[in-house]
């Protein structure tokens, strides 16, 4: 399988939506996550972020600047980070990881008031675990409980 070298994020549009509606992803993922399908609409505070390579829609996530946010940290500059998935036709090449590595710069172009993205992890979701730890993030100590289990509160520093 081919890996990738560079992707973008880039905020989400509606040319972007007939792409990301064909998603799919195996069971054992989707009990951690969301499709972006279900992230047609969103409230205020809600940002869609597509993962993108060479312009086609390979990944998905949201940043949040909502009240939710005050469920996994304190800062009142703090994003939360939801939802992320990359498309199972497309997964196996490092869209994650380089979607990680670039989020950080990414949120402090395009929301410099914020200074901590932080998200969950639920405990069985070792993969992502990785995943984030090795883009930087750290486990807070903080555990939530959530629809499928207890949840790690994770944070990276921006």
């Amino acid at each position: 399988m081919k890996k990738t070298d560079y992707i973008q994020l880039k905020h989400f549009s509606n040319e972007d939506l007939e792409v990301l509606k064909t998603f799919k992803l195996p069971e054992e993922q989707g009990q951690f996550t969301s499709l972006p399908i279900h992230f047609q609409e969103v409230i205020e505070g809600q940002h869609r972020i597509v993962i993108v390579d060479d312009a086609e829609p390979v990944g998905f996530f949201l940043l949040h600047v909502t009240e939710r946010v005050k469920d996994y940290s304190d800062n009142r500059k703090a994003m939360l980070l939801t939802s992320l998935s990359i498309n199972h036709l497309k997964q196996g090449k490092g869209y994650a990881k380089q979607a990680m590595t670039l989020v950080k710069e990414f949120v402090v172009s395009e929301f410099p008031h914020y200074n901590e993205i932080v998200l969950a992890v639920n405990h069985k979701n070792t993969a992502a675990q990785k995943l984030y730890i090795k883009v930087g993030f750290q486990d807070t100590g903080r555990r939530k409980m959530g629809p499928i289990g207890e949840q790690f509160i994770m944070s990276l520093m921006l």
